[in-house]
């Protein structure tokens, strides 16, 4: 657990989102989601395919706009904001397909995500290699990536695996103090997996994670509390224990896969 995390949960919550509600016409895909995830807090959003988890994720990025309902980061109203916006106030994440630029190198990746961070922007006027401050911070994440001796090799040709490390070292390499990691180790084995646990959970330190993930291995090895998201709704939020334990949550969804980790 994040040393925040053991503090108290009074105060304002890192992330909530209040009967957010998001119709695509007459489809309802978000149907009033609840959600508290504390300062420093591993939480992990867990349900079927359908349930709305990566859609739960564009909205709190801004990526798409909600149909009612709130969500706030540290106190402060997200909705009706730009993805841009949202990433300069704190929050950054990750998606289900690889986001890099294949043609730049590990390094160049790592650059051109503090740029905006260290408040460069982009200017042709600058030259970037005499901006200290973005390289010895695309640095700092490159060694926590252990990625040093691949600094020079285009990211397109990293393994499917050292691509999902970049993009989880472009997602921290801002500052941002809220991080969305969406099914990180998806198609990985099981060797590649663990790598990336201990990745994430080495750069999740002294940050608010919310993690969408499909491998309960991961999720109970990582979370320090886990949701439960069916047909658009919470039915469920608590410590990884107690939702093992939740008969409601295994007859809507975990069942033997339950067992099977108990």
């Amino acid at each position: 657990m994040n040393a925040d995390a053991r503090t108290s949960h009074a105060g304002t919550p890192a992330l909530a989102l209040h009967d957010v509600k998001k119709n695509f016409g007459q489809t309802a895909i978000i149907r009033g989601l609840n959600l508290t995830v504390h300062p420093g807090e591993r939480h992990a959003v867990i349900g079927p395919n359908g349930a709305g988890k990566s859609t739960m994720f564009h909205l709190v990025s801004g990526r798409i706009p909600v149909s009612s309902g709130s969500i706030q980061l540290h106190g402060r109203e997200l909705t009706g904001m730009p993805p841009y916006e949202i990433n300069r106030l704190g929050l950054s994440r990750s998606f289900q397909i690889t986001n890099i630029f294949h043609n730049l190198s590990v390094y160049e990746n790592l650059r051109c995500a503090v740029l905006w961070s260290q408040g460069h922007g982009y200017a042709f006027w600058k030259r970037l290699s005499r901006l200290a401050d973005v390289a010895e911070r695309a640095e700092e994440v490159l060694e926590r990536l252990g990625l040093q001796r691949r600094r020079n090799t285009p990211a397109g040709l990293l393994t499917y695996a050292e691509q999902r490390a970049l993009e989880i070292g472009i997602t921290i390499a801002g500052g941002a103090k809220v991080i969305l990691l969406d099914e990180p180790t998806a198609g990985m084995s099981r060797h590649e997996t663990d790598r990336v646990v201990e990745l994430i959970r080495t750069v999740s330190e002294g940050r608010t994670l919310l993690m969408v993930e499909h491998d309960m291995s991961v999720v109970f090895g990582l979370a320090d509390r886990i949701s439960v998201l069916v047909y658009g709704e919470v039915i469920a939020s608590d410590t990884p224990q107690r939702i093992r334990e939740n008969p409601r949550v295994q007859e809507a969804y975990l069942g033997a896969v339950m067992e099977a980790h108990a």
